[in-house]
């Protein structure tokens, strides 16, 4: 069986982030716990989000970022960064985008969970750094990061790994997902793979159907804000 190790658990309710001259409430600040925390279908207890719109719900309730990644954001923004830099849940290490698949199931502590789709990055990473070009960087490099959805609720524990329960049989992976959103957008035949994936997001499932019928979303205002 192949277990990740998770570096930490994230949490934090939305909050007021000063910037720019202006007030923006963000649940992207969160703390890592180190008592035991109860996953439940929408999020871990503890944890909210902002902006119900565009984050949380059932496809996006646990945000999951490569520890593996540090480094190079490190050098990159010549930054020093703690667990849960990104906002995210589960900070995990070894389980990046080429190497989990959209629909993966792992078992996370007593919980069951699922990859929907990649991250999105928006601009609150760039307010809460000062780096206006930061959600463009993410969605470039394709260090993006991704989600869970829960299939079973239960309690997590820090020392828990992440195991792999189910590889998904058709095999695309978040880098494939990533590749086919941003960069490869006239890829017909690979936006056709992706919808054929049962767990896709409804969300990513609606871009790439309005993209077959030539509707390109406009990303501006979730990279810009």
């Amino acid at each position: 069986m192949n277990q990740y190790l998770i570096v930490s658990i994230n949490v934090g309710k939305p909050s007021t982030l000063y910037t720019d001259g202006q007030e923006i409430q963000t649940g992207i600040v969160k703390r890592p716990v180190h008592a035991p925390v109860h996953l439940k279908t929408l999020n871990f207890e503890g944890d909210g989000q902002a902006d119900l719109v565009h984050h949380g719900g059932a496809d996006k309730a646990v945000c999951v970022y490569p520890h593996d990644h540090y480094v190079y954001w490190e050098n990159d923004l010549k930054l020093t960064l703690s667990p849960g830099a990104f906002g995210e849940n589960l900070t995990v290490k070894g389980l990046t985008e080429d190497k989990v698949h959209i629909g993966d199931i792992f078992q996370l502590g007593e919980a069951v969970v699922q990859v929907s789709q990649p991250r999105q990055p928006c601009f609150k990473l760039a307010k809460r750094y000062g780096i206006k070009e930061l959600p463009l960087k993410f969605q470039t490099t394709g260090f993006t990061g991704y989600y869970f959805r829960v299939l079973q609720e239960g309690i997590v524990r820090e020392r828990d790994a992440l195991s792999l329960l189910e590889e998904h049989p058709m095999k695309r992976s978040v880098q494939y997902a990533n590749t086919i959103m941003h960069h490869d957008k006239k890829n017909r035949e690979g936006i056709e793979m992706l919808l054929n994936v049962d767990a896709l997001s409804a969300n990513w499932r609606a871009t790439f159907e309005k993209r077959l019928q030539g509707i390109e979303p406009d990303a501006s205002k979730r990279l810009e804000g």
